[in-house]
């Protein structure tokens, strides 16, 4: 048996004695009000808080650059790689022509 499925297993394990544990306590204690309160509890900021997390992310995010943008600037980095390559290449024509 791999170690995947050994861990796999015990997460089932445990999942479904949570499942039964919970089930007992709400239906045959004293606590079944405080445990939905708190699960509700629980859930509601669980949900909102990943809900805040998502609003605070975008509005402190800057918006991206518009394609029209990046595509000049890769138009001017382009040209200038163009021109740089033409210059070392008449330098070269320059150094072979003088021998």
């Amino acid at each position: 048996m791999s170690r995947d499925q050994v861990v796999g297993g015990s997460l089932l394990l445990v999942s479904v004695a949570v499942i039964l544990v919970y089930l007992w306590l709400v239906f045959f204690t004293v606590y079944d009000i405080l445990l939905l309160k708190l699960t509700g509890s629980v859930a509601v900021i669980g949900v909102f808080g990943i809900l805040g997390w998502i609003g605070y992310t975008l509005a402190t995010t800057p918006p991206p650059k518009p394609i029209e943008e990046i595509e000049k600037e890769l138009e001017e980095e382009l040209k200038k790689l163009e021109d740089e390559k033409e210059i070392k290449e008449e330098g070269k024509e320059e150094e072979g022509g003088s021998s």
